[in-house]
């Protein structure tokens, strides 16, 4: 296999999703410092593109779409890359590069494991690495600093929030139900903030325009921030936050690369799965007396159990105060 110190160009995959293409930028970094001369080309699919639009590491940044494959492919074949690093390592990532001859590493994915961990409650994932040092170790010689994630954002958009107030923002939004801290939860968590003096913001893409507005509805003074997917101006807002409260979710990763602290809420999925808040500030709600969990390595659309007991008992009572302590030792 070619070596990434004789390479001269490299073609680098991430297609998907928002949070797993946000989890490749501190490698493409370390990449580009230890050899800087290699020339970095990036594919991934379009919704995601803003996470590289503006990341000056990149020679060339390659949207895939539903219906540019062939295209695509063409394109790509003529770049002669030296080596192709395949972070998805799916059947799709895999036709997209399957004509371009030249060497290729593929990411280890711990799939098995995965499925003895949530199937049987056989636990190998006894380490817990992040996903970022899990892509490293598919690149020998590669070692992560400790930065953290990257989103770099063009000084034209500004953030509509003031310099001068108390700012927490809430992202109550993810693509599985298994995965989203109870509506009414972050409603009566907010309240409670706000008798603290907070202003909360809610942060949410399209998707999460309807549970955005549902919380509004009950906070009058609440911020609403979603939006149609416009992730850059997202993370601009999210900079103004002392804290952002979320699920395990894209928009987690969103406020880690801004620098912002974050409050995670784990449902049905676990740290061991790799997919916490990379080197930033953060605190950890989950339910680790269920014997149930974890009941899926990305989310269900229901509790398989019907209690949904790894959300409903992290009650905002039990978990005030220890976030409130969070927020304040993280100001000093």
């Amino acid at each position: 296999m070619l070596k990434l110190k004789n390479s001269n160009k490299i073609l680098i995959i991430r297609l998907s999703s928002l949070g797993d293409v946000l989890l490749t930028t501190p490698v493409i970094r370390e990449i580009k410092t230890k050899y800087p001369k290699i020339k970095i080309d990036f594919l991934v699919r379009n919704n995601f593109s803003d996470v590289y639009k503006y990341n000056p590491i990149l020679n060339k940044l390659y949207e895939y779409k539903n219906d540019n494959a062939e295209e695509l492919i063409s394109i790509l074949k003529k770049n002669n890359y030296d080596l192709i690093i395949d972070l998805q390592n799916s059947r799709k990532s895999r036709r997209l590069v399957r004509k371009l001859k030249c060497p290729r590493v593929r990411f280890k994915k711990h799939n098995f494991k995965k499925f003895l961990f949530v199937r049987l409650k056989i636990n190998l994932l006894k380490s817990i690495d992040s996903i970022p040092e899990r892509y490293a170790e598919s690149l020998p010689g590669i070692l992560l600093d400790n930065y953290g994630l990257d989103i770099f954002i063009p000084h034209s958009i500004k953030s509509v929030l003031s310099d001068n107030e108390k700012y927490i923002g809430i992202c109550p939004g993810s693509k599985h139900f298994s995965k989203r801290y109870p509506k009414e939860y972050f409603i009566e968590l907010a309240k409670m903030l706000i008798s603290e003096n907070y202003k909360i913001v809610l942060f949410g893409g399209k998707d999460d325009k309807i549970i955005c507005y549902d919380i509004s509805r009950e906070l009058p003074n609440a911020i609403n921030l979603s939006n149609n997917n416009n992730l850059l101006q997202t993370a601009e807002d999210m900079k103004k936050c002392e804290i952002v409260l979320c699920n395990d979710s894209g928009l987690m990763h969103t406020a880690v690369a801004t620098k912002t602290p974050v409050a995670v809420f784990y449902g049905s999925t676990i740290r061991e799965f790799g997919f916490f808040p990379y080197n930033c500030e953060h605190i950890i709600f989950e339910n680790n007396l269920l014997t149930c969990r974890p009941c899926s390595h990305i989310g269900l659309n229901k509790c398989p159990k019907k209690h949904f007991k790894c959300m409903t008992e992290l009650t905002p009572n039990n978990i005030f105060n220890e976030l409130i302590e969070f927020i304040q030792f993280n100001k000093k």
